[in-house]
């Protein structure tokens, strides 16, 4: 589980940093400056994310099955939240109307949330010693 939690964490890491040069240079030219704060969001969030997997993995205290739902609802949680963002806030240079996903933006920040609970859980009812 380690394997796969330190395999998500960088790809979110290398991708959020991917995402956020291509909006300081790219976006930067035909992005309105609120706009552009907005998709900053998601790049934030998604590396927050990135590094909180890679605590969890590299902590090694943190029971296999707590780990699985950590995994599972941080990545729900970064597609939902910073990937509605991204699409949400580039809307003005696509033909689609990605409004539709603004509902999903919260559900994101819920499952993010919820995977900070997790560990707080885990923590509170195994008492690792760090």
């Amino acid at each position: 589980m380690q394997r796969n939690l330190v395999l998500v964490a960088t790809f979110l890491g290398s991708t959020s940093i991917i995402l956020g040069a291509f909006g300081a240079h790219a976006l930067k030219k035909v992005m309105d400056i609120a706009s552009l704060q907005t998709f900053e969001v998601g790049v934030r969030y998604q590396m927050y994310h990135a590094l909180f997997l890679f605590f969890v993995a590299v902590l090694g205290q943190i029971k296999h099955s707590f780990q699985k739902i950590i995994l599972t609802t941080t990545i729900l949680g970064v597609i939902f939240f910073s990937g509605s963002i991204y699409l949400l806030s580039t809307n003005d240079l696509t033909s689609i109307d990605f409004s539709f996903l603004g509902p999903i933006t919260p559900i994101g920040g819920l499952l993010l949330i919820f995977a900070w609970a997790v560990v707080f859980y885990s923590f509170i009812k195994n008492r690792p010693k760090i």
